[in-house]
């Protein structure tokens, strides 16, 4: 079984304050199974954004993970919250994460 959206997402923003980086949930989706983005504030003016892998990038022993591609890396903030507006115009049940790491780090297992 799977864990929730809401679960994974403040253990995450735990993870991220635990490594000294400062985390933000900019907008929840739904508790259960909303699809979760990752917006990585660089502290220099660029960002990098996260989403949801597509289902064919999942592994046959672990089919229930939560895994993520990078969507966009090193570009203006615009550009990213323009795609994470695309995103909730076609699902209101997104969850974004903001994190500020001038390290750009993800906190996601490789």
């Amino acid at each position: 079984m799977r864990v929730t959206s809401s679960l994974w997402v403040g253990a995450y923003v735990r993870r991220c304050f635990a490594a000294g980086a400062m985390a933000a949930i900019c907008r929840r989706g739904a508790e259960a199974a909303g699809a979760i983005y990752l917006k990585i504030n660089r502290l220099d003016g660029s960002f990098d954004l996260y989403g949801p892998a597509p289902q064919a990038s999942f592994d046959e022993d672990k089919p229930r993970d939560r895994r993520f591609e990078a969507l966009r890396t090193g570009v203006a903030e615009p550009e990213v919250d323009g795609l994470l507006a695309r995103e909730s115009d076609f699902d209101p049940d997104i969850w974004v994460v903001e994190v500020e790491d001038r390290a750009g780090r993800a906190f996601l297992d490789a």
